[in-house]
């Protein structure tokens, strides 16, 4: 029985599966004759629209513009975002911080915040201000809408036909965005950021609220800011009484106010007040016969001598304040006295010499642009000099570029080597081939100078040593890979620098022991600070105290304690070292009678950057000379002019002052306190305390006789590898190097 009940029950499966797929077979068939018919349907009726020969091209470029047009927007609000997040419903408040800049010795220096000189209304400006204004910087201010495409042609146009008469591109809402908002870097991200960002402000503002922040807020020269402050200075009366010709020479300050300024260059600044009167007879403002006189009688500035000004200072200190309030250390306070360690003295000397020099010098080596950086070695901020001219370009190159730093690195990667107790300045070094991968770095000349004491391969800036001082942090670990050891010591070197006050990343390649990865002058200052106070991070403040409208001192910076990131003998050896950079390395030329200086060179890759960072017990100073379209010099190296500026400048601020000794080193140049036989004295960077090196340390240091302590075998000290290529870091040696051997009376390659 239960067989023909077991034949029953398949036959009943294959007749539900049989029946199963006939219906999902008619099912499909039904749908798609279905949809079929549909189509054909929609067909049908779209027929009626179908266009045919001018009208389908037309209906093809309108399809193809809504696609384009859609990509664009979504693109467009990508790019709008960096510039929007720079807003905040409190954008405006936030600007209007009223700061008073005192120096060391409390006097004012200068004022910084929206509230320059806004006493006066918009309504009270004499109307042949605001035309001279509108008619030379933005003729179609009240008809466009942040941004002048025609404008901007019609500059484009008039100054490609050369003359004096030149006309800006920017409209007003876009040089006021950028005021508000952005520095003066020249890149196309602040471009772009700087118009959207002029969009932003027509729809949250008038046309007058926005002319009014600009004639308040613009540097006119001088170190003044706005309108009002410019008509006192240079005419020494207020604005409301100026005449036709001082109101067409001071428009003419706003796109270029160290160049115009008439205390600095007067026939310039009368040519431009021309400019100006014809701009306002052209956009219909006022007629020729109205501007005879202020032709014939063009305006004359009270006498005034070229006044040394830290403006680049000041807006640095600005920021910082800014900051501070931010973060809530200056309560709510919003008008606010603050004393500084500027010295007038020394930024006055820094400002001529690097003027000076690049007026003497800039043309034999190709060379536009300074920074300069003058530290306490607690951090405290003696004088900057930002650019080669305020007036021209407001943009920092202090605090704000990013440039390689050469050989000016290095002492980073030797005070990691100092403190893992592994080297010692006479520690003996081998200067032969090395390579990583297919990366083998280069010394002057192609050639290697063999074994001898570290202290003198820094002085020589050869670049061999600092790769291998890499590879052997890393095999101290217990690394024995080669490439993986120099990556591990890499690590500690990067380390080591930040803990000293290199804030910026560091990138992590083979060639970040010579000076690839980039840090600004600011930085390199701070971080050689730590060689100058004994082992102590320096963070640079440019307030010493802060002042409310009461008097009440709400921040002092005494309050602060500096950490120790460097132990008191790894600095000795350092400044041992360094010191001997100065006397007998490339830093000659910094060489200040009867003070010990300690410092190092550096040159970058095809000589596009010069660095000079030296310190003595009293001051540390960084130097950077470059182009900031990072175009080659002529082979400028560190050396030369960035050592010599170092040295007048420091000549000017060591005269009458107390000095103080260098941490560590005795007259005769030799650290004062010696370590014991133990190598392991020195603490690890970061900690300032002394430690021993593991058994497992003392192991892998046994294993690096091959990097220090003999000559490579001739398979390793032969060629570099083929297909090794130089990476960017190669060039460095090339001045610094050069220098070096002559310095020390020896070709670098004789053994």
């Amino acid at each position: 029985m239960r067989l023909p009940n077991l034949t029953s029950l398949l036959t009943r499966v294959r007749h539900a599966a049989l029946a199963f797929d006939a219906w999902v077979n008619a099912g499909l068939y039904d749908s798609g004759r279905s949809t079929g018919e549909a189509y054909e349907r929609f067909q049908e009726r779209m027929s009626a629209f179908s266009v045919r020969g001018w009208k389908r091209v037309a209906l093809d470029l309108a399809s193809e513009g809504v696609t384009i047009g859609t990509g664009g927007a979504i693109l467009m609000l990508a790019l709008a975002q960096p510039a929007f997040n720079l807003t905040s419903d409190n954008w405006l408040k936030a600007q209007d911080l009223a700061v008073t800049f005192l120096d060391r010795y409390g006097t004012e220096v200068g004022r910084r915040g929206i509230k320059h000189d806004d006493s006066l209304k918009l309504d009270d400006f004499p109307d042949i201000m605001i035309k001279a204004l509108v008619s030379t910087e933005d003729r179609r201010f009240y008809e466009h809408w942040g941004i002048d495409p025609i404008g901007t042609a019609r500059a484009l146009v008039n100054n490609s036909r050369g003359g004096g008469n030149t006309q800006g591109g920017s409209s007003i809402t876009q040089q006021l965005a950028k005021n508000l908002f952005l520095t003066n870097e020249r890149s196309l991200e602040r471009k772009v950021n700087e118009a959207f960002l002029a969009l932003w402000l027509e729809s949250h503002l008038t046309k007058n609220e926005i002319l009014k922040l600009y004639l308040d807020r613009a540097y006119m020269g001088g170190g003044t800011f706005g309108a009002v402050a410019a008509a006192d200075y240079y005419f020494g009366k207020p604005l409301k009484d100026i005449s036709l010709a001082e109101a067409a020479m001071l428009a003419g300050l706003f796109k270029a106010p160290t160049k115009y300024a008439p205390h600095v260059n007067l026939p310039a600044a009368r040519a431009r007040a021309v400019d100006v009167l014809h701009n306002m007879v052209e956009a219909g403002f006022v007629t020729e016969g109205q501007i005879q006189t202020a032709l014939r009688n063009p305006a004359t500035p009270v006498t005034r001598t070229r006044d040394i000004t830290a403006d680049y200072y000041l807006d640095w200190a600005f920021g910082e304040i800014k900051g501070m309030a931010d973060a809530g250390k200056l309560r709510n306070d919003r008008v606010l006295t603050v004393k500084t360690p500027l010295d007038i003295a020394i930024q006055k000397r820094a400002d001529e010499v690097v003027e000076n020099v690049l007026r003497k010098y800039g043309d034999q080596y190709d060379v536009d642009e300074a920074a300069m950086v003058i530290l306490d070695p607690d951090g405290a901020l003696r004088a900057m000099v930002g650019g080669a001219d305020y007036g021209e370009s407001q943009f920092n190159r202090a605090t704000d570029a990013l440039r390689q730093p050469g050989s000016s690195f290095k002492p980073y990667v030797y005070a990691a080597a100092l403190a893992s107790g592994q080297f010692r300045p006479d520690t003996t070094v081998v200067d032969s081939p090395v390579c990583i991968g297919n990366w083998c770095p280069q010394n002057y000349g192609r050639s290697f100078s063999g074994r001898q004491p570290m202290w003198l391969a820094v002085a020589k800036s050869i670049n061999t040593i600092p790769i291998k001082v890499s590879i052997a942090l890393g095999k101290a670990m217990g690394i024995s890979h080669e490439a993986r050891a120099a990556k591990a010591g890499r690590a500690k070197i990067i380390e080591t620098a930040h803990a000293m006050g290199i804030t910026t990343p560091l990138t992590d390649s083979v060639s970040l022991p010579i000076g690839s990865a980039e840090v600004n002058v600011i930085d390199q200052a701070a971080a050689y600070a730590v060689f100058a106070n004994g082992g102590r991070r320096a963070k640079p403040y440019a307030a010493m105290e802060v002042r409310n409208s009461a008097g009440e001192v709400i921040y002092r910076h005494d309050d602060e304690r500096p950490e120790q990131v460097l132990s008191t003998q790894v600095v000795a050896d350092m400044n041992f070292m360094l010191n001997k950079v100065v006397e007998e390395g490339t830093g000659k030329r910094a060489q200040l009678e009867g003070i010990k200086v300690a410092g190092k060179s550096g040159t970058t890759n095809a000589y596009r950057d010069a660095w000079f960072v030296a310190y003595t017990g009293n001051y540390v100073g960084a130097v950077w000379y470059g182009n900031d379209d990072h175009t080659s010099t002529n082979k400028m190296t560190g050396g030369s002019l960035p050592a010599m500026t170092w040295h007048d400048v420091m000549e000017t601020a060591h005269q009458g002052i107390e000095l103080k000794p260098m941490p560590g080193l005795k007259d005769s140049g030799r650290p004062a306190a010696q370590a014991s036989s133990n190598p392991a004295a020195p603490a690890n960077a970061g900690s300032g305390a002394s430690g021993k090196l593991s058994r497992r340390s003392f192991e892998a240091i046994g294993n690096l006789n091959g990097l220090f302590r003999s000559v490579e075998p001739a398979s390793v000290a032969g060629a570099p590898k083929p297909g090794a290529k130089p990476a960017a870091g190669t060039a460095p040696a090339t001045g610094d190097v050069a220098e070096g051997a002559r310095s020390v009376g020896g070709r670098i390659g004789t053994p």
